[in-house]
């Protein structure tokens, strides 16, 4: 089983999950006229198929602490613990883009990822307090102000618009970061408790927690969308193949993602390597502008905002960084 042996390694596997956490939803952007509720079943799939892939290869090279060997040996418990953080964290994501659509991204992101940063780094680090509290506590806070900092840039993007933003919008936002922050733990317990789980069955068991609940609330949301007319399979079937490959390198992207998360955990907490990936908006940002262009003519306050969001997310990545060095 490969797992990080040097900070230097772990630390690289982190930024790497923060850029595929950032970057999957490119996929979906190129499903013209896609409903999201659609596009999610092939990513649910991709997300559950590549941590397989991972778990078999990475996660099953030498030794006897192999995935089929783990998993057989782990605590039930444990892989419960890991599916129920998979099957928490699809329904955040689900609300964190239904919030996006409700209130737009100015509001979304710092509400909800904000509330999951700094929930999901206090609970798992209690459960496993790996390098400095108070380090780690101001490179959370200089990553909340980054967060903060997108929202603003996005804000200006749409400082002519008169648009109100609902009560509504901001409670789903609100509830997606709560339980967004949630799994965390979940995932901090699996891989801490006795008869551990390792990293690649641990991601396994959450993915596979996230592809199971897409049957209860993916579901539920087609049929009672919180925007939009509701939509049935029929959609789905009728989709190009093109469309069902991108869901499936998406889900794909994401799970790479979670797997480099999960197995630089193993090395230096949960609690740090969840800080530095939660920070994956700054990566959808910087698509956003030389990709989609989403800020071509924006106000010099706007770039101003996104320089802000950049410098204080090299910060945040260095005092998280120096917290695990100074434990």
């Amino acid at each position: 089983m490969f797992v990080p042996q040097t900070f230097a390694v772990a630390l690289v596997m982190t930024i790497l999950s923060t850029i595929c956490w950032g970057s999957f939803a490119n996929t979906q952007k190129l499903t013209k006229n896609y409903r999201f509720e659609l596009y999610y079943w092939d990513y649910a799939l991709g997300i559950y198929l590549i941590s397989l892939v991972l778990a078999f290869t990475m996660g099953s090279t030498g030794g006897s602490d192999g995935f089929l060997a783990n998993f057989h040996s782990a605590a039930p418990f444990n892989l419960f613990y890991a599916a129920l953080g998979g099957f928490i964290f699809n329904i955040a994501n689900f609300l964190l883009i239904a919030g996006i659509g409700m209130a737009g991204l100015a509001i979304a992101f710092p509400i909800s990822i904000g509330i999951a940063l700094v929930e999901g780094v206090v609970l798992s680090y209690l459960i496993q307090p790996k390098g400095s509290a108070a380090i780690l506590g101001a490179g959370v806070a200089m990553a909340l102000l980054a967060i903060i900092l997108i929202g603003k840039a996005y804000g200006e993007l749409r400082s002519g618009n008169s648009a109100t933003v609902s009560r509504r919008s901001v409670i789903v936002c609100v509830i997606s970061g709560l339980l967004m922050g949630t799994f965390a733990p979940f995932v901090t317990r699996a891989m801490t408790a006795a008869q551990p789980l390792t990293p690649y069955t641990t991601a396994v068991l959450f993915t596979f927690g996230a592809l199971v609940c897409c049957f209860v609330f993916n579901v539920i949301m087609m049929r009672r969308p919180l925007e939009g007319a509701p939509v049935g399979f029929g959609g789905y079937f009728a989709a190009p193949v093109s469309y069902h490959v991108l869901g499936i390198i998406g889900g794909a992207i994401w799970g790479v993602g979670t797997v480099f998360n999960f197995v630089a955990a193993s090395l230096v907490g949960v609690a740090i390597s969840y800080a530095i990936g939660q920070a994956s908006p700054m990566v959808a940002a910087l698509w956003g502008v030389f990709v989609w262009h989403e800020f071509r003519g924006a106000s010099s306050r706007a770039k101003m905002y996104l320089v802000g969001m950049f410098i204080f997310y090299v910060l945040a990545l260095v005092l998280i960084s120096h917290a695990y060095q100074s434990s």
